[in-house]
């Protein structure tokens, strides 16, 4: 595929940009139809005459329909769009920049997604479907899976296809609830997580940023008192990575915490720690669930993260196990290059 990706963009390296322009517009069809050319054009940037004569290209190819509505993407045009995913990480020479990232952070596998989130936010799904297809391919039999809430890790389980073969596996949320929004509650993710692949799951119906007598006289009800016991014995781990600053915002942290955090250099949380990109921990928080003792004990731990602005978090992160599998997009790996460099 690389030598093949290489000759044409010797020989005809229009052809490549063609190429990419047409799978961005078939792509952006895709994650927002029904949906107009004039969108289209303002979404990615480029002229409407342009997008008009491509459009009527991909149309004559089967690859699209234009209704009243909008246009769509045909059963054929999806197919396409998934096959020319490995085309375009070829494109972009990705593998060598995978390679690059797991010897800089020195982790064990890099999975990068072309793009950048903070330019294009359909990125999040790419991330959730390459997510899907790892996560899809290593669960066993008798594993118990944890996850983490957040709107990217809701994107990995929208994005798992329900399986043929049901898994005898048990889903647990590794944290407690945090934020209003139901949607992205490690709760939610983890009970559809569940009915994706066949298993089982058990709620913690405790709010993450709970304060420890209020936390100790709930641990005193069984079925609480049970999962989090239940959660010591997670052997695969999903979880988001965060920064920081947001994370502490979420968890209603005061300002002076808060100001504290960024002079000491707060750049990731995780697990009710703060981090600085070294890795070393700068503050502690009580929250409710997995702790980082656990996470260092979990035998498969995949982080999942895109955009630039994740890249410091990230690095700090990647220092907490150099077994780990991060699965990231093309803006968040330069970024963390440029950095480490």
């Amino acid at each position: 595929m690389k030598e093949i990706v290489n000759l044409q963009k010797k020989i005809i390296p229009e052809m490549i940009e063609i190429l990419e322009k047409r799978y961005n517009i078939l792509r952006s069809i895709y994650y927002n139809e029904p949906i107009g050319r004039r969108t289209i054009a303002a979404r990615l940037d480029i002229g409407e005459r342009v997008v008009r004569t491509e459009v009527n290209v991909l149309k004559k190819q089967g690859l699209l329909e234009i209704k009243s509505s909008g246009m769509h993407i045909t059963e054929e045009g999806k197919e396409l769009i998934d096959q020319l995913k490995e085309f375009m990480h070829a494109l972009k020479d990705l593998n060598t920049l995978e390679e690059k990232l797991e010897k800089k952070l020195n982790i064990k596998k890099v999975i990068i997604v072309p793009g950048s989130y903070d330019e294009d936010e359909h990125v999040i799904k790419d991330i959730g479907k390459r997510a899907a297809k790892f996560i899809s391919d290593i669960v066993k039999n008798g594993n118990i899976i944890g996850v983490t809430g957040g709107t990217t890790m809701a994107n990995v389980v929208e994005e798992i296809p329900p399986l043929k073969d049901k898994k005898d596996v048990l889903v647990l949320p590794a944290r407690g609830g945090l934020g209003k929004y139901v949607e992205t509650q490690s709760n939610n993710i983890a009970a559809k997580l569940a009915q994706r692949l066949g298993g089982k799951y058990k709620l913690l119906h405790v709010p993450d940023n709970i304060g420890k007598e209020a936390l100790e006289t709930l641990l005193q009800v069984p079925e609480i008192n049970n999962v989090i016991k239940t959660i010591k014995n997670i052997n695969v781990l999903v979880f988001g990575i965060g920064r920081a600053d947001v994370m502490a915002k979420r968890r209603k942290l005061r300002k002076e915490v808060i100001d504290k955090l960024m002079e000491r250099g707060a750049v990731a949380e995780a697990f009710g720690y703060y981090f600085n990109t070294e890795g070393k921990k700068v503050w502690e928080s009580s929250t409710v669930g997995l702790s980082l003792c656990d996470f260092k004990e979990i035998d498969t731990v995949i982080g999942v993260a895109g955009g630039t602005t994740k890249a410091e978090a990230i690095i700090a992160i990647s220092t907490l196990r150099n077994d780990m599998t991060l699965i990231t997009d093309e803006g968040a790996a330069k970024k963390i290059l440029s950095i480490v460099n």
